[in-house]
């Protein structure tokens, strides 16, 4: 139960990052710092307190506030889910094109290969 609990912290963890470099810039300052403290440095919430200078419960808060906003952005504008998406479909389309490949085409199917993976990078 405590190994899926940990899992489920690092899901949780995961997706909220993925939130916040598509929505972060529209939290407040403090939240910001706050939620970027937590989620991508890992500290908790008495350093970011003490950080701060406000109560463990204030940064609690905080947070909380600001993992609703970014959920509530996702929800409405729906970009990390079209984000995954599209970088799934670049997947597919990778392994699809690689089963297809033609003698006597290397190099078009070098120029195909890099644009995948330049999608893929910057997914």
């Amino acid at each position: 139960m405590e190994h899926r609990n940990a899992e489920e912290g690092l899901e949780e963890r995961l997706e909220l990052s993925l939130l916040y470099d598509f929505y972060g810039a529209l939290l407040k300052g403090n939240q910001q710092r706050m939620f970027e403290a937590y989620i991508l440095e890992d500290y908790n919430f008495s350093e970011i307190a003490s950080q701060e200078g406000i109560s463990r419960q204030g940064v609690y808060d905080a947070i909380k506030r600001a993992t609703k906003q970014l959920r509530e952005y996702e929800k409405k504008l729906g970009l990390a889910a079209r984000f995954e998406k599209q970088k799934l479909l670049a997947q597919t389309l990778r392994k699809e094109v690689q089963d297809l490949q033609m003698p006597g085409e290397e190099k078009r199917w070098e120029k195909v290969f890099k644009i995948i993976e330049d999608i893929l990078e910057e997914s």
